[in-house]
């Protein structure tokens, strides 16, 4: 994970996903050192907005934890360190479900710094739905986003189902998490997924920019303006 930042006065922090070779694919692990670096960006009294990245391959391609549809057992993907191969090791979906897998998923969205995903390559996935968990998602023009964890027999298991259908409606969530399609940038901010498509090299440019822009504003406005937002929830409407 590295962290730097940027802006004036360090007002953006930036962060970028560090496992190349996995495609940055996320796991337990991972997602600890991510909130750990969250927080560490949080305590600067500078910092208004939180820019996480990846690489221009992959922003995160999926979770290092899989279900086999066969047996309902969770299936660890080998990730590139021992500590992720020991935090994988397969267990059965009550042990999984029982342990509550999904605890420390959710500081991304929880933070009270505005959170501006900026997605080159592929976000497949919990890489979507780490994405999704920003307030503003940026893409550069070969991004890919979709859930394809129907294709492996199982459901998106950390939130697509509900931020998914928040983000381009029901009718379109649907389609992505039945079929496991990909959409690509274009198609994604056409559907209101992303916000705006940058050129790649371009794109993290781009999101520091829209974060000294935001940091520009009140921090107490700011703070509000996101909590009031994340208050809409999609309850059980019955149309008549």
């Amino acid at each position: 994970m590295l962290l730097d930042y940027r802006g004036a006065n360090n007002c953006v922090a930036v962060i970028t996903l560090n496992r190349p070779k996995a495609l940055n694919a996320l796991s337990d692990p991972l997602m600890q050192e991510l909130n750990c670096t969250i927080a560490e960006a949080e305590a600067q009294p500078n910092v208004a907005a939180i820019v996480i990245t990846g690489s221009e391959k992959a922003f995160a391609a999926a979770q290092s934890r899989q279900f086999n549809k066969d047996n309902h057992t969770s299936v660890a993907v080998p990730p590139p360190t021992g500590a992720d191969i020991k935090q994988m090791q397969t267990r059965n979906f009550v042990q999984v479900y029982k342990d509550n897998f999904l605890s420390g998923w959710d500081r991304v969205s929880s933070s009270p710094r505005v959170v501006i995903a900026a997605v080159n390559g592929y976000a497949l996935g919990g890489g979507c739905e780490l994405a999704m968990m920003a307030d503003i998602i940026l893409a550069g023009e070969k991004a890919k986003f979709g859930q394809p964890e129907i294709n492996l027999g199982t459901i998106p298991g950390a939130g697509g189902t509900q931020r998914l259908v928040r983000a381009i409606g029901k009718s379109r969530a649907m389609q992505l998490c039945l079929t496991g399609e990909m959409i690509n940038a274009k198609q994604a901010c056409d559907w209101g997924l992303v916000s705006a498509v940058y050129p790649p090299d371009q794109l993290v440019d781009e999101a520091v920019k829209l974060g000294e822009k935001i940091a520009s504003k009140s921090k107490v406005a700011l703070q509000i303006c996101k909590e009031a937002i994340n208050k809409l929830k999609l309850g059980n409407q019955r149309c008549t």
